[in-house]
């Protein structure tokens, strides 16, 4: 019982104390003052809607490829008694450069017989010539002597009337007569056959001649010659092996154009073409009028690494087809000079099968209204108006480009766009706007074509 009452004397004291505590901070206090309610102000980043000059442009990705590529095919067959000490697989070669000579022998030798075969044909025109000079002196004497006949046999005549001479003599005459004339006119057939027997001689001449021409071309070709600036691709043949005719010898690539066949999708490569711009309806002369007519250019670039090569490149054609899988459709650019613009440690040449990024640019689209990609909000765009609140307002996309649009309507030049994402974004709610310029010159150099497509 003791023991009860002294806890509660333990515990009573701080109990007091804290009661005396509690009731002296209540003195004094103030009573709470209702506050009037006010709108809350929202943070956002914003731009004014720039209005720029636009450079559409679009990234396709392909393999450089030569411009030509020319396979040394054997038109001749014979065995392989030179070859280029230079003539293997990576080597650069000289135009007019020889890289094979075939084995001349067998036509040397069929040029040196058609030759033999000319010049016998030539004897026997000459003699044919001189027959012919010869057959018409003797016809020329023949006649005489055929006139002299025919006038002594009227004489005879004359005189057998008269009883002069008898019948034999004049018989005699008259044999005389025939047989000059049968001598004159075999000197005419043996002359009408002559023109016949030239015209065979001088068609079997033109043969003759034809065969030399073929024989000598067959001789050229037994030397076969770089026709251009190449670098060799492949060799197929060795020194002293047998060259089959229709074999591949050496395969060259070109050095004086790399050809790049870039995938664009559809929809990217309209975006780069000027508006209204008519193909011609005829065919002839198309592939060269059509670089001018649809005033694109282009970039080529090898990147890998610390490396990071840029070449110049100009539009050639489109491909023929659309892939049906990527639904893209092949640009084909042509780099001039890859290997001359080779610049050690900087830029490569452009070699075959080389990956590249090529960018393509179309003409320039002056004065368009553009904004970030990730300002709109399904067609919509988010503006502070005059009374710093947010309004939706519905646009026009002339074309999207990787990271911004180009407006075709619905917004103006200056307007702040709100390129911050309000979560909720509350139609008529007051906005607090901040002014982005980082971003609004940087969207307008992407416009302008001054940065990296992104």
């Amino acid at each position: 019982m003791a023991k009860s009452k002294k806890r509660i004397l333990l515990i009573l004291p701080p109990l007091i104390i804290g009661i005396i505590a509690l009731a002296w901070s209540y003195q004094g206090r103030e009573e709470p003052k209702q506050m009037p309610l006010a709108e809350t102000e929202t943070l956002v980043r914003v731009i004014l809607a720039p209005q720029v000059d636009v450079l559409p442009r679009a990234l396709g990705y392909g393999y450089a490829q030569p411009g030509k590529v020319w396979e040394a095919v054997a038109q001749v067959s014979g065995k392989i008694v030179q070859i280029h000490p230079q003539l293997k697989k990576g080597a650069i070669l000289g135009k007019g450069e020889v890289l094979l000579r075939i084995d001349p022998t067998d036509y040397e030798l069929a040029i040196s017989e058609i030759d033999s075969d000319i010049r016998s044909v030539n004897a026997q025109i000459a003699e044919l010539t001189a027959k012919e000079q010869n057959t018409k002196a003797s016809l020329k004497i023949e006649r005489r002597s055929m006139e002299l006949s025919q006038r002594d046999l009227e004489r005879k005549r004359q005189l057998l009337a008269k009883k002069a001479v008898s019948q034999a003599a004049v018989d005699q005459e008259e044999r005389t007569v025939l047989a000059g004339r049968q001598s004159v006119q075999s000197l005419k057939n043996t002359l009408n056959l002559l023109p016949t027997e030239k015209a065979v001689l001088g068609a079997q001449q033109a043969r003759n001649r034809a065969q030399l021409a073929a024989a000598r071309l067959d001789l050229e070709r037994t030397t076969i010659t770089a026709p251009f600036d190449s670098r060799i691709a492949e060799v197929a043949v060795e020194k002293t092996q047998f060259a089959a005719q229709g074999k591949v010898l050496v395969v060259a690539d070109s050095l004086d154009v790399a050809e790049v066949t870039a995938q664009l999708p559809i929809g990217k490569l309209i975006n780069l073409m000027p508006q209204g711009a008519a193909i011609p309806a005829h065919a002839r002369g198309l592939m060269e009028s059509l670089p001018d007519l649809l005033r694109l250019s282009a970039v080529v670039r090898l990147r890998g690494g610390d490396l990071n090569a840029r070449w110049d490149a100009r539009f050639t054609r489109i491909s023929d087809m659309v892939d049906p899988q990527t639904r893209t459709v092949g640009i084909i650019v042509a780099v001039d000079d890859p290997y001359r613009k080779a610049i050690l440690g900087v830029r490569p040449p452009l070699a075959k099968n080389m990956f590249v990024e090529v960018e393509l640019r179309g003409p320039v689209k002056p004065d368009q209204v553009v904004v970030p990609r990730s300002a709109l909000h399904d067609g919509q765009v988010y503006i502070v108006n005059g009374d710093s609140r947010l309004e939706r307002r519905k646009v026009g996309v002339a074309f999207l480009q990787t990271n911004f649009a180009v407006i075709g309507g619905g917004l103006a030049a200056g307007e702040r766009i709100v390129v911050s994402d309000p979560v909720p974004a509350i139609e008529g709610m007051l906005l607090k706007p901040v002014v982005d310029q980082a971003l609004a010159e940087s969207l307008a150099a992407d416009a302008r074509g001054e940065g990296p497509v992104r």
